[in-house]
């Protein structure tokens, strides 16, 4: 895995938290760390689409945020746990991977790792 595979990653981990944050912000601290979240999450995303594929970047940061925080609110605020929540999660990052595995270098844009 690349620089930029993780970058991706750590802004995927990122809009977890932000998105959670919009649920349970509810004064003006809470909403400008959610802020500042989204603004850091998307630069970070930014940096990685300079060298990787958009579309298959956006879908892997997108994924992350979504498995991540349907996980995060079962396990830290109580939502109704399902299997078939984990079934569909365990799908989506099954598809996250398949996304990441057939992104081979060619595919990568121009101009470095």
């Amino acid at each position: 895995m690349n620089r930029n595979w993780l970058l991706v990653i750590i802004a995927g981990f990122i809009e977890v938290l932000w998105a959670t944050g919009l649920k349970y912000s509810n004064n003006w601290i809470s909403w400008l760390g959610v802020t500042l979240l989204i603004y850091l999450s998307f630069i970070v995303l930014l940096k990685a689409t300079k060298t990787l594929p958009v579309a298959t970047v956006y879908a892997v940061f997108t994924g992350i945020g979504t498995a991540g925080t349907v996980v995060v609110e079962m396990i830290f605020f109580n939502e109704a746990f399902s299997w078939s929540k984990v079934f569909f999660i365990v799908l989506l990052i099954v598809g996250i991977a398949g996304l990441k595995l057939v992104t081979t270098e060619s595919a990568e844009k121009e101009g470095g790792v």
